[in-house]
Formats: C-alpha cells, structure tokens, sequence
C-alpha cells in the first residue's frame, strides 16, 4: 500500500498493540527499515537492509510489505505491480481533530457526482475527533480521474491532499471542514483497492503474508490474521523444518484465496457509488426498499436455507503451547 506516514506511526496505532502487545519482551522489531534483497539456502535466509545496509540471516523471511512487495518480486523474478489488478477505487483515510459526528457513535457518509464519497466515523481515541474517509470510485467511463489519481498516488502526501482540495471542493455537505481536518491531520495515508493476485506464497525459507500475497478487498485484514495463524501453525506442526511449514502454508492459504479472487474483478464499490445525481438518487430509493421492506433479512434466510454461508480456511487444528504470565 502507498503509506504517506512512516511505518513506524501506522504500525504503532492502538489496534497493532493488539499484536505486538504480547510479544514485545520476546521479539526484537526494528523500526523504520526494509529489505533491499536476500538470497536463501537450505539452512538460512541472509537479508540486505536498505538503509543501514546491514546483513543478517533468520531462518524464515516473512514478506508483508502490502500491494508492491519488493520482496514478492524478487521471489517472482517480475515487477511487482504486475501481480496488482486494482479495481477502481482509491481512498485517503485520515483523522480530523474536531468531533465532525456531534457525539455520534454511527457513522455518515456523503455522496457527489463522479463517483466521489465523503465518510466520517466515530474515532476510538479519546473524545474530540473524528476518522474521516474520500473515496474516489471511478467509473471505466472516467479514466482521466482515474490517471490523476495514479499519479498523485505514486507523487506522495503533499500531491494527493492537494488533487482532493480540487477534487472535493464542490462536493457539497460537511467537505470543507473534512479538507481542513485533511490538511491538518497528522496520520493521513491513502492507497487503492486492489486484488494481488501471486502465484505462490513460498519459495523454500520465504513467504507471503497479507496484501502482499492475496490481497482481496473487504477480506485483506481477516485474510492476513488468518495466513499467520497457520503460518505459525505449521511451523509448529513442523519443528526446525521451516520449508516444509511454509509449504503446508501454501498448500491451505492459495488455494482458497483463488477461489475468492476468482472471476472478473469486481465493480460493488462503484455501483455504491454513482456517477451521477439521477444514479444516486436511483441507488436511494432501491436501498430504502431493499431495508424498508426487510428483504435483507428474507434474502440472509433463505440463504442460510440452501446452505450458503461464508467461506472459511479448512485448516488443522493446531495444538497452541500455553505460555504462563509471569
């Protein structure tokens, strides 16, 4: 994903604590580095850092560097975006420091022509702000929007807040407070929706995790948990034999996540979002109806009925250590 704030900011945010909380007297995290390039044999991975330069070897090289992983290229031997079919959709996230929401615990959501949408979201943190969300869905009919987006994108921070200034002026609502909250925001980040779409997770001592192996909107947070759950799973399963582990890793993550990448790439977010005022106002009348008459809940039986129900993993079921607190 194209971050405009340091890992190390995103990465520290209050739901990462969740994963790192436990783990941080175990487990030495360096911050604010990369990987420049590794080479592998049978008993070690050696990794270039990009910054400090320095070389080290692990037994296991875990890629997780989101849509253009460097390190999935090098696996591949190809450029990584050649793995990435986006789908149209970019989307800048950023928090306001104003309660937007008056104490509102649901969220709003706003809509302009264009495909252009304005989200705002209660925020966790203490009391006094607000998450707030632009997303631009972009129709096949509007790929010069779709070229300037790109192009912000790839540009960095200041050139994506300045094409949304443009971009969101007209929009109508609450979008000049949310531009100024924009600018004066200290965590903004902006990336596209997009499927990765790689042909292996593994190769010997290295693997894929998260959007840098399979990236499938709306899934890529449930997919990434579970991808290290049996990633560690298996190396459980498989005591000093890291290769093998990464294999069965493979063998139960790609599978599946072909299956739910499989098709054309789909276009939900910009039927949400239409172009124009008379779609909006189609897609308005449909959605009450839809709820209004509670066909939502008709269509969830009947589905749990015939047997439909949410994909999931068949994985092992592994047998955890327990590991007492001190």
């Amino acid at each position: 994903m194209q971050s405009m704030t340091s890992e190390y900011e995103i990465f520290r945010g209050e739901l990462a604590n969740i994963f790192t909380s436990p783990i941080l007297d175990r487990v030495k995290i360096l911050y604010d580095e990369q990987v420049q390039s590794y080479e592998q044999d049978d008993d070690q991975v050696t990794v270039t850092f990009l910054k400090s330069q320095k070389v080290e070897s692990f037994d296991l090289l875990v890629g997780a560097d989101g849509y253009y992983s460097k390190i999935r290229g090098a696996m591949l031997g190809a450029k990584p975006a050649e793995q990435v079919f986006g789908e149209g959709v970019h989307v800048a996230y950023f928090t306001i420091k104003r309660d937007l929401l008056a104490g509102s615990l649901l969220a709003k959501g706003h809509n302009a022509t264009g495909g252009r949408c304005l989200v705002l979201r209660p925020d966790p943190s203490p009391a006094g702000r607000t998450r707030g969300m632009f997303i631009n869905a972009n129709w096949a009919s509007n790929k010069a929007a779709k070229e300037r987006l790109d192009k912000a994108l790839r540009a960095g921070e200041k050139a994506y807040k300045d094409l949304m200034e443009e971009m969101f002026a007209d929009a109508g609502w609450l979008a000049p407070e949310m531009l100024k909250g924009m600018h004066e925001s200290d965590d903004f980040y902006c990336s596209i929706f997009a499927q990765t779409r790689s042909p292996k997770l593994q190769d010997g001592r290295v693997v894929l995790l998260g959007d840098a192996g399979h990236a499938i909107p709306g899934q890529g947070t449930s997919l990434a948990i579970t991808g290290a759950l049996i990633m560690a799973g298996e190396l459980l399963r498989n005591p000093g034999d890291v290769a093998t582990a990464a294999k069965q890793y493979e063998d139960l993550m790609l599978p599946f996540v072909q299956k739910q990448q499989a098709g054309d790439v789909q276009f939900a977010m910009q039927l949400a979002n239409p172009e124009t005022w008379w779609g909006i106002a189609i897609r308005n009348v449909v959605l009450r109806v839809v709820i209004g008459t509670g066909l939502v809940d008709l269509v969830m039986r009947v589905s749990a009925w015939l047997g439909f129900s949410e994909a999931k993993v068949d994985m092992p079921d592994y047998l955890w250590p327990v590991i007492e607190k001190e």
